[in-house]
């Protein structure tokens, strides 16, 4: 029964709540005829334990991180701790109006600049935004920043500079931001070539954006190098945080000589991930770019929190209001409840992590860069073409292993690239069984390599024609002359 479609099991009449009769006049004149319904709605008609049953049996068919370990690299899908969800739920918060005035949002003003003081604290910045409302908008609010800055000093410049192994959002921000990208190749470590770097940077060089740790995994270790190089020729540097979980209590963006840094708090700060949203992607910035900052900020002052003006300069506001409160709350109460010392234990455990499945993996699939990783590893697998096999049968067959694929096909410098990111809340066990079941995969490529090209073959659907379901969607579904009004 519950492998059927919801509208499958719809039978007219059948009901999950019935509404009260009516205590006032019925009004049926309120709509214009012309904006009426016409024809059926389509909706199916269940029981209320029927649709709770029909959705819960869905939750279990889809792979989630409560259900499993979820290795996407540079995405960090790590476990949410339930008690984030239970402080976000708090009535105070979620059922706060963001038009309400200040004196009746304290609470929420006051959460917001402490919050916005431990991302400082954390990045080494002096200033900070929670606006943005996901990484990459945090990526286009932090290059209007910097064109500010430029048109300030009377010339806005034409170039923003990213390495090959850079995130896709890094182009996509700065071709939005109205700049030009120009991209630079890494070396044999896969770090940032810095003659390469030299031989780009002008006059018209706005900033180069750097993720640090790189999509690789590795720290720059010439970043300081880099920073000067930048801001001698009066460019700006930013440093994309979808990987600081790798230096929180370790690094400081701020000491490297970054002026600008975005911080998604739902990958470092336990904050749900995927599915379109939500998400939150605050920008922290050093002292010459405060007065740009969009507005209105969160501040203290003698008679309590309230709202102010970062002045003439400001880029703004980039949202609606301030930002995603509710994901503000739960990297909130994370953030209090790991403290400093929890906070670096968190990156250690993701580095050791990284490196024990770097250990455990390296003698079954090719390592394009030696050099000892940070929180994620970047395999390739391409020694297992001889068997016809492909990075995707990897992927696909992981599935029947109960665990959700790691990131392929990505960074684009390394070919058939498996870019693993085990997290700090993943047990060794868990580790573990992972580590065998890609060891059994690589096994099984040369043993067995049909069963790998027609992988998952237990799951409730198997291996689709991606290219054909990506031309011909048909998501529509047409109602019967049964279905519910």
């Amino acid at each position: 029964m519950y492998d059927k479609l919801i509208f499958e099991i719809s039978r007219r009449g059948k009901r999950g709540a019935t509404l009260p009769k009516l205590d006032v006049p019925r009004k049926d004149k309120l709509i214009p005829p012309k904006m009426r319904r016409q024809e059926r709605i389509g909706l199916p008609e269940v029981s209320e334990p029927e649709v709770v049953r029909h959705f819960v049996n869905l939750s279990t068919k889809n792979h989630h991180i409560d259900k499993g370990f979820y290795p996407l690299g540079s995405c960090t899908m790590k476990y949410n701790p339930k008690v984030n969800e239970a402080a976000a739920r708090l009535s105070g918060f979620a059922g706060l109006h963001p038009l309400v005035a200040e004196e009746f949002a304290q609470g929420a003003l006051a959460l917001m600049v402490e919050l916005g003081e431990a991302l400082r604290e954390i990045s080494g910045m002096d200033g900070v935004t929670l606006q943005p409302a996901a990484g990459a908008h945090g990526e286009l609010t932090g290059l209007l920043l910097m064109r500010a800055y430029h048109e300030a000093q009377g010339k806005p410049r034409r170039k923003v500079i990213i390495p090959d192994s850079a995130h896709g959002t890094n182009p996509a921000s700065i071709i939005t931001a109205g700049y030009e990208v120009v991209q630079i190749p890494s070396n044999a470590e896969g770090l940032i070539d810095l003659n390469a770097l030299k031989a780009q940077v002008d006059g018209d060089t706005a900033a180069m954006m750097i993720t640090n740790p790189s999509t690789l995994g590795m720290f720059e270790t010439e970043i300081l190098q880099i920073a000067e190089v930048l801001h001698r020729a009066g460019a700006l540097l930013y440093m994309d945080g979808a990987n600081l979980n790798a230096l929180m209590g370790i690094a400081k963006a701020g000491d490297m000589g970054f002026d600008v840094v975005h911080i998604n708090l739902h990958k470092t700060f336990t904050t749900p991930h995927g599915g379109g949203g939500p998400g939150s992607g605050p920008v922290a910035v050093k002292k010459h770019l405060i007065p740009f900052l969009p507005g209105p900020l969160p501040v203290k002052d003698g008679k309590g929190y309230r709202w102010t003006d970062p002045g003439p300069k400001s880029i703004g506001r980039i949202g609606g209001f301030y930002g995603n409160f509710g994901i503000m709350v739960r990297a909130y109460t994370y953030i209090l409840m790991m403290g400093a010392e929890g906070l670096s234990e968190v990156s250690k455990r993701a580095i050791i992590n990284a490196n024990y499945l770097r250990a455990l993996l390296e003698p079954h699939y090719d390592l394009p860069y030696k050099r000892r990783t940070l929180h994620e590893v970047v395999f390739s697998g391409d020694r297992l073409k001889q068997y016809g096999i492909k990075t995707t049968d990897v992927a696909k067959r992981l599935l029947d292993y109960g665990f959700h694929a790691p990131t392929i096909y990505f960074p684009l410098i390394v070919h058939e690239a498996l870019m693993i990111e085990p997290t700090e809340t993943e047990s060794k066990e868990t580790l573990d069984a992972f580590a065998q079941a890609m060891i059994s995969i690589a096994e099984e490529a040369r043993d067995n390599p049909d069963l790998l090209r027609s992988a998952p073959v237990t799951t409730p659907v198997g291996r689709l024609d991606e290219a054909a379901a990506a031309r011909l969607l048909d998501l529509a579904y047409k109602p019967k002359e049964s279905d519910a009004v």
